[in-house]
Formats: C-alpha cells, structure tokens, sequence
C-alpha cells in the first residue's frame, strides 16, 4: 500500500516476490488543466501486470472484503497517506507493517524527512514497524541508519532513504517468513509529532538565528520551498524564492535588513546573517542573487519580510 514517490523503489524491488496487490490512493487531478493522473506507483504496478485497487477509503466494506479475498500473508504500507481501521489490520495472515521515514519515536507524522534536517539531527533512517491504529506508534520490528549531509536538503535526504527502504523491508520479510521478528515498544517519553506541511509554513522569519534558517532552507527543499517579500521598483510587494545552499555569516543587524548586496545578498537575522545566492522573484526564472541584483531595487538598509 503506498502512494508517495518515496515507496517507488520498495515496490519496484518487491513485484517479483510475491506481490497479490497494490493499493494506492484515487487518480487525481493535476496541473492547470486538472487533468487526472494516476500515481507514479500504479503505472509500475500495471507494467508488471499487477493489480490495483484504489478505494476512496480504506474503510469501505467492499474494498476490505476484495483484500480479504485475496488472503494477503504480509500488507507492507509506505507513504500510503489514509488511516487503516482494526478491521483492515486483522485481515494479513501474519502481520501488517509499515515503512516509516524516520528513527521512531522521533518524528511520528508526515513531515519527518524535513524535521530531521530542521532540527539539525546528525541521522535519519527508515524504521518498520507493527502497524497499529495510532498513528505510527506501533512495535519497531528494526531500524536502518544513515547519516544527514552537512548541505542536504529534503528532497537529497528522501531521495536516499527511499533508496534504502528496500533493504530494510527484505529484512523484516525475512524474519517475519521465520517468526523471529521482534516487537520492541516505542518509548513514549521520546516521541515527538510532525504535522503535515503547507506551502506557507515556508514564510522566512527572519527573527530566527541564521544556524536555524539555513537548516530549514535546505529542509523545505523542493517542498514547501522558502521565501520572503520585497518591494519592487513600482512599489509593488513582491515574493522572492530562496534556494540552498546559503551561507552563515557572523556579520549582525536588525532581522530582515540587507547588510550587502555586493555580488551576493545578505540579509540580517536574528543572531548573524545568511548570504544567499540561488533565489527566484515571482513570475521569473530562477537566478543568482548577482543577475537578480542587477534590476532589482536593493540597497543597504533596506528591509525583507512580511
């Protein structure tokens, strides 16, 4: 069961080994046009001849009675993105388990990939677990580690952990298939939870210490993105677009004050300052701050932000 781009390669190595089924979220509308796209997993799932099954919600009785029929040993959930009922958990033979992108209990919910970076965790990793009806807060069958790159961002950070889903997920088949798995009690005095999010969560604050802004840069990237306002020539407030990477500067001012725009443009936060160098006004093409401070109306002292 899975939707998000992330359980991509989990199901690609997993279609030669027995798989019954997919069941993956309604297509969609998309784009300008609203045109209905299917999910990127149900395109590989009907190129191996596999069948899919997307329900409105995995509540409907209908749906739980064709998977019920279908007498699944193992339901593996990764990025599947509806709450699954008792009544759905009691249909596997042996378990249901779910791949999650975070080490449990840290990060429960759905923007673990971007908290890790957010808060300046040196790991991350993919966590499998005994589904149960609380949201991610089942028994841990294993855990796979990797380490965060001092300039990695969002997308870089999901990019290698989908990569390494498939290794962990082989693992707790493995034990599952021999009845060694264990289920180890998350601590419930670590957890943490991580709320969905919204392309305005990505509004810079420039009160913030430069340390913390630069790890959110690079966290928001490609989702939600960050950005802030400026005046244009016209008098009109405009948003700007920021890029990773952006340099931490120790040079101080009044938060949201450009301090130099001399190649590249620097802005005072709350503690320091960040240089940036890859940003995007509205409406233009993605450029450096140095084409971007060719026409715009930037001057020392001036001020960015909401």
């Amino acid at each position: 069961m899975g939707t998000g781009d992330i359980a991509l390669p989990t199901f690609s190595a997993m279609v030669d080994a027995g798989v019954v089924a997919l069941v993956t979220q309604p297509d969609k509308p998309v784009g300008r046009k609203q045109t209905l796209t299917a999910p990127k997993i149900k395109q590989v799932a009907r190129v191996h001849d596999i069948p899919v099954l997307q329900p409105e919600s995995a509540k409907d009785p209908s749906f739980l009675a064709e998977l019920t029929e279908m007498r699944p040993d193992v339901i593996v959930v990764m990025a599947y993105g509806q709450i699954l009922s008792q009544a759905f958990l009691d249909i596997p033979r042996v378990a249901c388990i779910n791949l999650h992108a975070s080490l449990l209990p840290r990060y429960r919910g759905a923007a673990c990939i971007q908290a890790a970076i957010d808060a300046g965790d040196s790991h991350s990793g993919i966590t499998v677990i005994h589904v149960v009806k609380a949201l991610d807060a089942g028994d841990i069958i294993l855990k796979k580690e990797l380490a965060i790159g001092r300039d990695e961002t969002g997308g870089g950070l999901h990019d290698r952990l989908a990569a390494l889903a498939p290794e962990a997920l082989t693992e707790a088949l493995e034990w599952l298939a021999a009845g060694t798995a264990p289920r180890t009690p998350q601590d419930e005095t670590c957890v943490s939870y991580i709320s969905k999010l919204l392309r305005e969560d990505g509004e810079i604050d420039w009160a913030h210490d430069a340390a913390a802004l630069e790890r959110r840069i690079r966290a928001y990237d490609p989702w939600p993105g960050t950005s802030t306002c400026y005046t244009d020539k016209k008098g009109r407030v405009r948003r700007l677009k920021i890029f990773p990477q952006v340099k931490v500067s120790t040079q101080s001012g009044t938060p949201g004050d450009v301090l130099a725009v001399d190649g590249v443009l620097r802005i005072a936060c709350g503690k320091g300052s960040l240089e940036i160098d890859g940003l995007q006004p509205d409406g233009a093409r993605r450029m450096t701050a140095a084409e971007f401070l060719l026409g715009a109306p930037f001057a020392v002292g001036d001020r960015l932000g909401s």
